[in-house]
């Protein structure tokens, strides 16, 4: 929760608040009449709300590593399944005939490798032979070495052949794997989530792109993952207890605990009106009840400060004002300088206190707020009397300084957009 919400649309208030003034001080004799009530020492719980999907903590998605036609599902969504436990079928037909064709290759290799190292053999004790024979003076220098270059020619051609059995069962190999990948197992004991595929569908291997086939989850450990403005990213911290809400569980709130904040924004509706920046985070659900489905929309309000013994008032009797209009009439705008100290945007954040019968506006500092009160950190005393209502007297009409008639009919809080705010 932020300070921001009290001064948005402070440009605009502005504007009305000079004309309203202007026609309450035409109004004669009659003053406003407002509602009142005591600053108090409170418990204040700052929240920042989100909103996302239900999603289990540990899940994963099923696809074909080979491309192939679905010709076996042994599961059902919803069903659970153990670590290993067959899941899907796929055609092995071409496969099959790959691991064939491959184990051919390495056989005729190794054969073709056979007959090279024999003439190899050969060549080499035809080389001996020339070698000795040449030591004897019983052979020409150039006979030696032709049989020199016969053995070596068959040396590395027995080389090639042996690189070409290695080629054949690297071949082999390969057509076995892909052959092991038209069926499929879990890598996980867990539920299917989702099933999107059927018998007689080709499943794409994942190699050209995704295409999951199913979705294993363990439903046992469950998350909310919502997404946080960037304005209210910087007050969550892991650890941050949330309470969730789930719109198909209304009548069930649960608790979670902030585990994992994002470092990147998420941009929705770029270069719109409508483009937001927001930050995922994940929070754990303690003890999620079974009904719990991934995929259910849901809110998180995450608790991210909280002050036991708060000086507070109503949210909405915090007010903006320029020092012009915090001047009384017949005060110079000098004077009102030396009360109230304008913040860089030109506005004085203030609380109008009831002495003698009239409003006047004291200059605070708040911090935190939840939903219905705000913390005064400095510029009230415990058991002042503030205008506690209506909202349009705080945030346009009243004057400071001006007469004020305490409303004694208790009056509902009509709480303005400052105090809808919960982040």
């Amino acid at each position: 929760m932020k300070k921001k919400p009290i001064l948005i649309g402070a440009a605009v208030v502005l504007v009305v608040a000079v004309v309203s003034g202007m026609a309450l001080r035409g109004r004669g004799d009659k003053t406003p009449e407002v509602e009142a009530g005591k600053v108090e020492r409170r418990k204040i719980v700052q929240k920042v709300s989100a909103t996302g999907k239900i999603q289990p903590k540990t899940q994963v998605e099923i696809s074909a590593d080979v491309s192939a036609k679905i010709t076996k599902i042994a599961v059902v969504e919803g069903q659970h399944v153990d670590k290993g436990q067959f899941l899907v079928g796929l055609d092995r037909e071409r496969y099959a005939a790959a691991v064939e064709s491959a184990e051919a290759s390495v056989s005729s290799e190794q054969a073709n490798a056979t007959l090279v190292r024999e003439n190899m053999n050969k060549a080499e004790k035809e080389y001996g032979r020339s070698k000795e024979l040449l030591a004897g003076g019983l052979e020409s220098q150039a006979a030696y070495e032709a049989k020199q270059a016969e053995y070596q020619v068959e040396v590395a051609r027995y080389k090639s052949a042996l690189d070409r059995v290695e080629q054949a069962k690297a071949a082999l190999k390969q057509a076995r794997d892909d052959l092991s990948k038209t069926t499929i197992y879990s890598p996980m004991a867990g539920t299917i989530s989702a099933l999107n595929k059927e018998v007689g569908e080709i499943a794409l291997g994942s190699q050209f792109q995704k295409d999951v086939i199913l979705i294993v989850a363990d439903l046992r450990e469950m998350e909310a993952q919502v997404n946080v403005d960037e304005n209210d990213i910087i007050s969550i911290a892991l650890g941050q207890e949330a309470e969730i809400e789930v719109d198909a569980m209304l009548d069930q709130k649960l608790s979670g605990t902030v585990y994992e904040i994002s470092n990147s924004a998420n941009s929705a509706g770029t270069g719109s009106a409508e483009q937001k920046t927001e930050f995922e985070i994940k929070i754990a659900i303690k003890d999620p009840p079974k009904t719990l489905r991934p995929g259910m929309t849901a809110s998180a309000d995450v608790v991210t400060k909280i002050e036991e013994n708060a000086l507070s008032v109503p949210i909405q009797s915090v007010a903006v004002r320029t020092v012009d209009q915090l001047t009384r009439k017949g005060e110079k705008r000098e004077d009102a300088e030396k009360i109230y100290k304008a913040d860089k945007d030109g506005f004085v954040e203030i609380v109008f206190c009831i002495e003698d019968g009239k409003a006047i506006a004291k200059q605070v500092k708040s911090g935190i707020q939840s939903d219905e009160y705000i913390q005064i950190e400095e510029g009230l005393q415990e058991a002042d009397q503030v205008v506690t209502g209506s909202y349009r007297a705080i945030s346009k009409d009243l004057d400071n300084g001006a007469a004020v008639t305490v409303s004694k009919k208790p009056k509902g809080r009509g709480r303005g957009p400052a105090g809808n705010q919960t982040s």
